[in-house]
């Protein structure tokens, strides 16, 4: 598990029967869920959510590696690997117990919003702070 070490945040997420599909495995769609989960997260780990921006995902994707079945509990390594202006990009990495391996990466870019007018706006100075200290504390220098 040596996987996660770099990653600041960990998020466990139980595999839920109600997650495999008629194939007998865990539906792509439950991933983008998982990492979802493991986004709020760091971002509650940050404080974000008081902030006056909102985060909206630009863009994501997610690799397959293995499929994942129940039960299984995935360890969801999350961490910030570029600071923009406005966005982050966000990497993850899902790690099965059941198979002692990574059966996943995705990656994602957020945008920061205003709230009251909905235009992307700066990172607040106070959560790119956070975002440095958080990264660092796992030896993990942001691009």
């Amino acid at each position: 598990m040596s996987e996660l070490s770099e990653y600041p945040v960990v998020y466990e997420q139980k595999v839920a029967w109600g997650d495999m599909d008629a194939f007998g495995h865990v539906n792509n769609v439950m991933y983008y869920r998982y990492i979802e989960s493991a986004r709020i997260a760091y971002f509650d780990e940050l404080n974000i959510f008081q902030e006056n921006v909102n985060t909206v995902v630009a863009s994501s994707q997610c690799r397959y590696l293995q499929p994942v079945f129940y039960p299984d509990t995935l360890k969801i390594g999350t961490r910030i690997e570029e600071m923009r202006n406005s966005a982050v990009r966000m990497v993850y990495v899902l790690w099965s117990e059941a198979q002692q391996a990574v059966v996943a990466t995705g990656d994602a870019v957020v945008v920061c919003v205003d709230r009251e007018n909905g235009r992307k706006t700066a990172i607040p100075e106070n959560i790119r702070h956070n975002v440095t200290e958080m990264e660092s504390r796992v030896g993990h220098i942001i691009n």
